[in-house]
Parts: C-alpha cells; sequence; structure tokens
C-alpha cells in the first residue's frame, strides 16, 4: 500500500480567479506542469492549495477537478483537514469516491486537544475511510504537535494510517519519529514538509518530501531526490546549496500563497496569481524581490 508513496509530493497551489473561484484553464496548465516535470505524484489542498480559505462546497469542487484530470497518472493526496472530526470524515468520503490515492489530516485547530483527544480524531478519521491516511504535523499553524507518543500510537494501532508529513523547523522531531516508528513499522512513509529538511529527511530513513518550491524549480528539488538514490552527494550538496537560496521566499509573505503562485508564474508557467481572501496578493515591491531571489538560481 505505501509503496507509491515515495519521492517527490508538491503541494499544488489552487489556482483561483479575481473572484477567489476555481480556474480550471489554469488549475489543468500547473498540473500538466507538475506532472511533465517528474514528480512522483501530488498534494492537493495541502497548506499552500489554501483549503482553509475554501468552503467545503469549493474544497469538493477542487478536489474532483484534480483527481479527474490527473487520472491517476500520478498518485493524488488530497488534504480534508477541518477543526471538527465529522467534517474531516465528510470530506475524507468525498475524496475517496473520487479516486484519492490517500488523504492528508493536519490535527484540528483553534482548540486546544488533549493528547487523547487528538489520538481519537485520528482514529475515527482513518477507521471511517479506506483511502490511505496520512498525519500532518504542522504547529507552526495549528497551535500544537500532534504529539510523537500520538503519532506512535496511531502507526501501531490504526492500519490504516499510513504515513507523516512533518511539517516542523527541527530535524531531531522528524529523527525521532523514524527511530520510534520505525522500530515496528519500518513501512510507515516519512514525508519532510519543510523543503531544506528533505535531504536530511531521506539521509535518515525517511521516503521524500512534500516541496513547494517544486512548482517553479522542479530540478532543485527533483534533482536532490534523484542525487540521494543515485548516491550522489556531491549533486545532493551543490542543488541543497541551491536550495538554500531560495528559503528567504517563504519569509516574503503571510500567508506565502501569493509567493508561490508569483515564482510559479515567473517561471514561465501562465497561471494567475489571484489569492484567496484574506490573504493578500503580492504588491510591486514583493514581487520584485520574488524576481530577485529567483535570479541567484538558474530556473
Amino acid at each position: 500500500m505505501s509503496e507509491k508513496f515515495r519521492g517527490i509530493f508538491p503541494p499544488v497551489p489552487t489556482v483561483v480567479d479575481e473572484q477567489g473561484e476555481l480556474d480550471t484553464e489554469g488549475m489543468a496548465r500547473l498540473l500538466e506542469h507538475v506532472i511533465s516535470s517528474g514528480a512522483h505524484g501530488m498534494l492537493i489542498l495541502g497548506s499552500g492549495g489554501e483549503f482553509s480559505h475554501f468552503s467545503s462546497a469549493q474544497r469538493k469542487q477542487i478536489a474532483e477537478f484534480c483527481l479527474r484530470h490527473v487520472n491517476h497518472r500520478v498518485p493524488v493526496l488530497i488534504g480534508i483537514a477541518c477543526a471538527g472530526t465529522s467534517e474531516t470524515i465528510e470530506l475524507g468520503l468525498h475524496a475517496q469516491r473520487h479516486g484519492a490515492d490517500g488523504v492528508l489530516v493536519v490535527n484540528p485547530y483553534y482548540a486546544k486537544l488533549s493528547e487523547e483527544a487528538r489520538y481519537t480524531h485520528y482514529k475515527r478519521v482513518a477507521t471511517a475511510l479506506e483511502t490511505p491516511v496520512f498525519l500532518y504535523n504542522f504547529p507552526e499553524l495549528t497551535g500544537q504537535d500532534i504529539g510523537l507518543e500520538v503519532i506512535a500510537r496511531l502507526a501501531r494501532d490504526v492500519p490504516n494510517i499510513i504515513g507523516v508529513k512533518d511539517t516542523i523547523d527541527n530535524i531531531s522531531h522528524t529523527r525521532e519519529i523514524i527511530n520510534r516508528v520505525h522500530a515496528f513499522r519500518p513501512e510507515f512513509v516519512i514525508f519532510s514538509g519543510y523543503d531544506e529538511y528533505m535531504l536530511d529527511t531521506l539521509l535518515l530513513g525517511g521516503h521524500g518530501g512534500i516541496p513547494a518550491t517544486f512548482n517553479f524549480a522542479p530540478h532543485i528539488t527533483g534533482g536532490i531526490y534523484d542525487a540521494f538514490l543515485a548516491k550522489d552527494m556531491q549533486t545532493a550538496q551543490r542543488l541543497q546549496q541551491q536550495l538554500a537560496k531560495l528559503s528567504p521566499l517563504y519569509a516574503l509573505e503571510q500567508p506565502f500563497f501569493g509567493v508561490i503562485k508569483t515564482a510559479i508564474k515567473l517561471s514561465g508557467v501562465d497561471i494567475s496569481t489571484a489569492v484567496v481572501p484574506p490573504a493578500l496578493p503580492l504588491n510591486d515591491e514583493k514581487t520584485a524581490q520574488v524576481k530577485n531571489i529567483l535570479a541567484r538560481i538558474s530556473l
């Protein structure tokens, strides 16, 4: 089950028009770009896909369109997380009906949850679905770490939970997940969330990454993964240093949605850079900063 989840699964931005509605032509263009650039799979409606700013009806429309367009050419993960368990399950069942290869679930946000509540939420979601479930740990945005003990319990108790995306600015956290979980479940998939930790994650025994930079610089993050497989550490090091030059992009605007879309357009993919309120589009000054950062690498 987990063998298909290896390599680069970029979080694909949701292309919208100025009214915040799905731009199907632009979305199709971006999906084709990601596939033709050699992605091993993709994530739709992750953090970079602006899932938290769409209604459930819009999220279903986006998931349906992307799954239909990709048509199983590469595995597709759908982000289904909501603040409540029942709505998360509803979106998960919808993704399952429309052929998602897996679903990604960030822990419930706003209300702080006890360890048992976090465990029970994920167990209920995974038990309700046949589609494989990935945990998504992003404490900077949710305000709460899923927790190493909860991750280990879920990996041990719930077969349908097959992996985790660990988006945390601390590689030792990912290392601890690998050490604890792989001791009894070595096939449990470990994806890095932050682009710059993907190589570290692979070296520690992980399986790939979910890097937004792949959308506009696929030769860098894709190249790092290929170099790792080829045991070409010289190339991996060179590309990692290139990747480091892109990292300032994430700090240009909060949220970073418009930054990624602008970088994609500047790299030659003709898409709208509109974002969904309350996010704001980039102004001219920040667009110029994106150009300057991209100029530090060869696209």
